[in-house]
């Protein structure tokens, strides 16, 4: 029974997701705002999606830590739906991508009309240098900017190296950090298209104020979304 609803969830993700890409792409000769509007509906329709078909929840703790205006948000990342559940909640949500996407038809134009930021993960600094000036800039215009500090998916209980673009970030631009924790992987894993009935939370986490030193900052964002990962897959 799993697997069949797991294979019902993602043919009516897809067909979902090329209904906003393709049949409403003229929105994007609108306004900005129209953009983030459909992306952000996008992401609520996923969210339905799983409930219906396959019997997840999706729950959202700390929400007085979410932030309205110009802020940095680096979510624990275990599986895809990490994105797309942020737009579902985040009213200026602006995620740092990787330039391989861009590749994407349709995805891409979204992701550009809406102004996230591309990466070239080869571009060293280079590319570190370009990200702060995007950020600054989206910044201004009082973004969520989102940045996956581990920079790649891994299994639930594990984790990667965080990278430095999330401390280039918080080293040059004067906002808070706020951390997100998840469990996102043991319902949505990372490979394959099973998805397992339960609850997928998010936990944001108390914010990381600007002005630690670098050292003491990535400690600090590592512990807090580690801790409390581990303790949402214990749910």
């Amino acid at each position: 029974m799993i697997a069949l609803r797991s294979f019902v969830f993602v043919a009516l993700f897809y067909l979902w997701s090329v209904f906003v890409a393709v049949g409403l792409s003229p929105a994007l000769l609108g306004p900005r705002p129209w953009t983030m509007t459909l992306i952000g509906m996008w992401g609520k329709g996923v969210v339905w999606l799983l409930e219906v078909c396959c019997d997840i929840k999706v729950e959202v703790r700390g929400k007085q830590y979410m932030p309205v205006g110009a802020a940095l948000v680096a979510p624990k990342h275990q599986c895809m739906f990490d994105v797309f559940a942020q737009f579902a909640w985040l009213p200026k949500a602006c995620f740092v991508m990787k330039k391989e996407l861009t590749w994407i038809p349709f995805f891409s134009w979204f992701a550009a009309r809406a102004r996230m930021i591309v990466v070239d993960r080869e571009g060293h600094s280079t590319a570190l240098r370009k990200l702060i000036r995007d950020a600054n800039d989206r910044f201004a215009d009082k973004r969520q900017l989102l940045i996956f500090p581990e920079g790649t998916r891994v299994d639930p209980g594990q984790k990667a190296d965080y990278k430095p673009g999330i401390a280039a970030l918080y080293r040059e631009i004067n906002v808070p950090v706020v951390p997100v924790a998840t469990n996102s992987g043991v319902h949505w894993p990372r490979h394959g298209f099973m998805r397992k009935p339960g609850t997928i939370v998010f936990e944001y986490l108390e914010p990381i104020a600007p002005g630690l030193k670098r050292a003491e900052f990535m400690r600090l964002l590592e512990e807090r979304i580690e801790a409390a990962s581990a303790k949402l897959l214990a749910l």
